[in-house]
This record gives C-alpha cells, sequence and structure tokens, in this order.
C-alpha cells in the first residue's frame, strides 16, 4: 500500500476550516476569531521552524545539539506552567516546583523507555527528541492542572483547612482531600486520553503509523507503550508537585501560609 501524500492542498482544505470557525466566531460575536487565527499562525511559524532545526539536529546526529534542544523544551514547559497558574508560589517556587518536578518526572519515565527501546546510539535525535517531547507534554499538563487546582483550593478552603489543622490534624492530613482532588483534575486529560483511545478516537501517534504504511496492529502496540509513558509521567509529576506543594503552603508547625502565594 502506497501512504497518502499530503500535499499544498490538503493544507488549504484544512485551513479552510479554521477560516470558517473564525468567521463564524465573528458572526456570532464570540469573540474567538483573534486568539484562533494568532493560536494557528503561531503553531504555523513554530512547527515550521521546528521542523527545519530538527533537520539539521537530525543529520548531524550531535548529543550536544540534542541536549540543546531538551534543555529548551524544559525551559519552555517550565515558563507554561507557571504562566497558567492563578494563585501562584512566591519566590523561587514561583518557577521551581513545576519546572523541577516535570523536568525530573520526563527524564524519568523517558531514560525507561529508551532503555526498552534501545535506540543506536542511545542519544539518536530520532528516538529522543520526540520520545521526550511527548512525555513532556503529558507531564506539563498533569503538573500545570495539578497545581492550579491545588492553589486555588487552598483559598478557597481556606477556614476548613485551618480548622482541621486547629483540632490536632497534621498539614499532609488537613490538605489529604484537597491533593487527592488536584491530583483527579490533572490527571482528567490523560485518564480521558486511555478511555477513548480505539474506541472513540484513535490517538494521534497510531494514527500517523496506519497513514505511514504499518499495520495496524504493530501500530496499536506502539500507541499502548505510548500512552502508558505519558500516563505515568503526568501521575509522577501530579504526585510530586502536589506533595511538594504541600510542604511549601505550610510551616513546620503545620500552619496554613497563604502569604506564600500570590495572585498569577
Amino acid at each position: 500500500m502506497t501512504p497518502p501524500v499530503l500535499g499544498p492542498g490538503a493544507l488549504v482544505a484544512a485551513a479552510a476550516l479554521l477560516l470558517v470557525s473564525a468567521g463564524l466566531s465573528l458572526l456570532l460575536g464570540l469573540g474567538l476569531a483573534r486568539t484562533l487565527l494568532v493560536a494557528a499562525a503561531r503553531m504555523v511559524v513554530q512547527l515550521l521552524l521546528v521542523g527545519l532545526a530538527l533537520k539539521t539536529v537530525f543529520a548531524l546526529q550531535s548529543p550536544l545539539l540534542v541536549g540543546v534542544v531538551l534543555l529548551a523544551m524544559f525551559a519552555s514547559a517550565g515558563h507554561e506552567i507557571s504562566a497558567r497558574q492563578e494563585q501562584r508560589l512566591l519566590g523561587l517556587w514561583r518557577h521551581g516546583l513545576g519546572a523541577g518536578t516535570t523536568l525530573v518526572a520526563t527524564l524519568v519515565v523517558a531514560a525507561l523507555a529508551l532503555a526498552a527501546l534501545r535506540p543506536v546510539p542511545w542519544y539518536q535525535p530520532q528516538a529522543v527528541i520526540p520520545l521526550v517531547g511527548i512525555v513532556l507534554g503529558s507531564v506539563m499538563n498533569g503538573v500545570s492542572i495539578g497545581l492550579n487546582a491545588f492553589t486555588l483550593g487552598l483559598v478557597r478552603e481556606r477556614a476548613a483547612i485551618e480548622a482541621r489543622l486547629a483540632l490536632g490534624a497534621s498539614r499532609h492530613t488537613a490538605l489529604a482531600p484537597l491533593q487527592r482532588s488536584a491530583l483527579r483534575s490533572g490527571l482528567i486529560p490523560i485518564v480521558n486520553q486511555m478511555s477513548a483511545a480505539g474506541i472513540i478516537t484513535l490517538p494521534g501517534m497510531m494514527t500517523g503509523q496506519i497513514l505511514a504504511g504499518m499495520a495496524p496492529f504493530e501500530a496499536a502496540q506502539y500507541q499502548i507503550f505510548i500512552l502508558l509513558l505519558l500516563a505515568g509521567g503526568a501521575a509522577l509529576g501530579a504526585l510530586a508537585t502536589t506533595l511538594l506543594a504541600v510542604r511549601r503552603a505550610t510551616d513546620e508547625r503545620h500552619r496554613l501560609r497563604l502569604d506564600r502565594l500570590g495572585p498569577g
């Protein structure tokens, strides 16, 4: 079977759908037209530039260049996590908590994946960069959503938390319900993705491999492998983030310290 070729016409047709959506937004007064068009333009420019950059990185096969690309990815993820918080931790924790847990969780999961796949050489950019990238996206979502839900909950449930602390509960006990709620929020995207895979939708990786000519059963195996990595990474990142946030939001005397939070 010859894989279908993506030509200019297909891109024009896809762009037309976006323009129709923007037009409907203008017609209905939804105020989303500019947001859609700017996001689409940003996406096109970013992906084209990344495609050109990765073409060079793949050709040179340099571990140094791979490291530079990964550092840029981690730095961008850390910034996005901080930018999405409605209530932020102050000081170095503002960027350090989300970025640090995301970095560690992503590296742990990616290292396990590379150990299983065994690319040669181990730093092969065609394997390392896409793998780290897809895991990083899932971890970033879990950490960002979980941390935002936790800090918002601290402000919203302040009275109940302080009451539990006043009655002698430890900080971990007093904040456990909020931590569980934040973890559930952080894991909802990957849980939905896994639950829908194969029944409601074919995930992007599997679809791409099938379009490229891979047998559906083999493509399904790769997709299962990736989804398990994404779930493990998101869970690890969100759990580490909420645990550290519990300690930062309280002190050694088990008092709630909302003075360590500020508006986003």
